[in-house]
């Protein structure tokens, strides 16, 4: 989840000083886009060696003097190299400079792009080694140590037995002084490299990076791409390198960095003045700590009231649906003029809709959004599983991806071997742009205008297109399900519904200016709104509805959406992870959506769980009486999560949810 990144000199050097400079600083901006938590450097020269790290950016630690300092010694003397690190923090706060990288435990140095999710039954198997971070690389690193000075493996076979034992995903580029060697390996395919200028080795998290990190030095060598379980290893002398396995493995005389002139390896951290970064928080474990049950309290379910709504006969939309109707049968207007079967919109197979688009080999052919929900982590099973797919998946994080949905990607992209392209947004910036919205918003509570803390996410669209150019890869596959569609979120902003649109989130160009409207009303109403956030969000809005949507499929439009096949399919053949605080998989993903969806049940007695199981009553695959069961569990309040939520964007508890508790109810 992450960005690492490195240089190597050869032999016979060709680079200057400035040169070597600027491509690690070109790799490290570039990096930047797969995490801004916070970043590190291990250099080494024939004179010195040291890490770097700190809670600030790649880009900005590339700046540090110290740090230019090094880089100048390296580029200059013609030898040693660089590894670096962009962060995207999933486990280990990042305030806490021991679990940022470059990691160093025993002979073994090195950076790690992924997720580990095993790491407690790790650190139980092997009692040996001794547990000093919370970062999850540490126990891979400690363990492929251990094989090496424990039981004699070369540095390739330790790697290999390390990666037997890890579940989620790992691309690492590893230094072992005492072996003169570096190694890139990777479970995923997550990892890219290139020989350039006759023997200088480059390496990257991604294809793109690399490639256009080359063209700025106006080098156009191949980029080779180290295959899911597979390594190349390199002399740190001579750089001759091979594949393993697949190749002999080379027999490589012992030496080390301190025996060629380098001082022990220093760790240095750097730590900014102005950080006002949160540490990370885990949702899963936020009910255990002090006051947990005092604050849960707090949170209000008036279940005897909401129960004594109207709702439709058939579905379970309750009378204070925004522009909801019922017949002298008791009927909805939302059943009477739905689709009898809202799911497939094509009688097209799956099948047929992929063939032409099929590599003849290897080559990636579809691009997979992946939030970390149920759906999307289903449809990349079906692609690559049934429909013999080779996919690249895609994720969108800006700051609402919850650290359960980026173990849930790790598992199933580290299952399948598959590739995982990480934008980070400025995390930062994006939570400060929720909190000043949410602030506003609880000044003057309109329930129309809630949308507006999810805004940020919709870049989503928009970068997958991009990489999806870049790539040169023209289909993509969402696992966007219709039985999603939810018309109350604009319902409350006076857009009546369109029950015949082709994708459930478009908006006719009426419907738009009405929106902009609305909002410009409630922007004069709360002038907190006008805030920073605003280009943010016009942005977010024009990639959402304007993103060209070529070779773009909804997986759920050709496929009958079935959720215990779904829940059964990514809980028992990846290891799926649930959340402790609801009894449903859906939404458990998405940061946002525990706190609106209170909100909404709160103040208008129905989420968007009435109108998901509402929808599968019309599909046929739900009886209303167990739907009404469903939604009166899953609208339970979600304290784990509305706390977390709360936490990230820097929000009082407390205050905030008084001010919600009092807003007046539409029941």
């Amino acid at each position: 989840m992450c960005g690492i990144f490195g240089f190597v000199n050869g032999t016979e050097s060709t680079f200057d000083g400035t040169k070597f400079k600027n491509l690690v600083q070109t790799l490290g901006r570039k990096s930047e886009s797969r995490g801004k938590d916070s970043s590190g450097l291990f250099a080494w020269c024939a004179d010195e060696a040291a890490i770097y790290k700190g809670p600030l950016p790649i880009s900005r630690l590339l700046k540090e003097a110290s740090v230019n300092q090094l880089l100048n010694e390296v580029g200059e003397s013609g030898q040693g190299g660089a590894l670096g690190h962009a962060r995207l923090v999933t486990n280990g706060s990042q305030l806490n400079s021991n679990n940022n990288q470059p990691v160093q435990v025993g002979g073994v140095i090195g950076v790690h792009n992924g997720i580990i999710t095993n790491v407690e039954a790790l650190w139980k198997e092997f009692p040996e080694l001794q547990r000093n971070f919370d970062i999850d690389t540490e126990v891979l690193f400690a363990i492929i140590d251990l094989f090496i000075r424990r039981d004699g493996f070369t540095v390739e076979k330790a790697i290999v037995a390390a990666l037997q034992k890890i579940e989620g995903t790992a691309a690492i580029a590893v230094v072992v002084p005492r072996r003169h060697q570096m190694v890139l390996a990777t479970n995923n395919g997550s990892l890219y490299y290139a020989i350039i200028d006759g023997g200088h080795l480059v390496f990257a998290s991604e294809r793109r990076i690399l490639l256009e990190s080359l063209r700025a030095l106006g080098d156009h060598s191949e980029v080779v791409t180290i295959e899911a379980l597979t390594q190349r290893s390199f002399d740190l002398s001579s750089l001759e390198h091979w594949r393993f396995p697949g190749e002999a493995e080379a027999k490589k005389e012992t030496g080390s960095l301190v025996d060629s002139g380098c001082r022990s390896v220093e760790t240095i951290e750097v730590n900014p003045d102005d950080t006002q970064q949160s540490a990370v928080i885990d949702l899963n474990q936020i009910h255990l700590s002090d006051g947990a049950s005092q604050e849960a309290k707090q949170l209000l379910y008036p279940i005897e009231a909401i129960k004594n709504l109207r709702r439709c006969s058939k579905c379970v939309l309750p009378e204070t649906f925004p522009f909801i109707s019922f017949d002298q049968n008791g009927v909805c207007n939302y059943c009477a003029k739905s689709s009898s079967n809202p799911v497939v919109e094509s009688d097209l197979n799956i099948f047929d809709v992929v063939q032409p688009y099929r590599s003849a080999g290897r080559e990636p052919d579809v691009l997979i959004p992946l939030s970390g929900g149920r759906d999307s982590i289903y449809t990349l099973h079906v692609a690559k599983e049934e429909l013999g797919l080779n996919p690249i998946t895609f994720t969108y994080d800006w700051g609402m991806v919850t650290d359960l949905a980026r173990r849930n990607v790790a598992r199933a992209c580290g299952e399948l071997g598959v590739e995982n392209i990480i934008v980070a947004a400025d995390l930062r910036k994006k939570r400060e742009n929720i909190r000043k919205n949410v602030t506003a918003w609880l000044k003057k509570p309109a329930l129309g205008m809630i949308p507006l803390f999810m805004a940020g996410d919709k870049y989503f669209f928009y970068h997958a297109h991009k990489i999806k150019r870049n790539l040169g890869i023209d289909l993509e596959i969402w696992g966007v399900n219709r039985l999603e569609n939810t018309d109350f979120k604009t319902g409350f902003s006076g857009i009546s519904p369109r029950f015949d649109k082709k994708r459930i989130y478009s908006l006719a160009i009426s419907d738009q200016i009405k929106l902009f409207s609305y909002v410009g009303f409630n922007f004069l109403a709360s002038p907190g709104y006008i805030n920073n956030s605003m280009g943010d969000s016009l942005g977010s809005f024009f990639s959402r509805f304007f993103t060209p949507k070529d070779h773009y499929v909804h997986l759920f439009d050709h496929l009958k959406w079935d959720e215990a096949l779904v829940e059964d399919t990514i809980i028992n053949q990846y290891g799926w992870e649930v959340a402790v605080d609801t009894p449903s998989t859906w939404r458990i993903g998405d940061g946002t959506a525990s706190f609106y969806n209170y909100i909404y049940t709160l103040v208008a007695g129905f989420s968007e769980n009435d109108t998901f199981r509402s929808n599968q009553i019309r599909q046929g695959t739900m009886a209303r009486d167990d739907a009404l069961r469903l939604i009166y569990e899953e609208n339970v309040p979600r304290y784990n999560s509305i706390k977390w939520y709360l936490s990230i964007i820097n929000m009082d508890y407390e205050s905030t949810i008084k001010r919600i508790n009092e807003i007046p109810r539409l029941y």
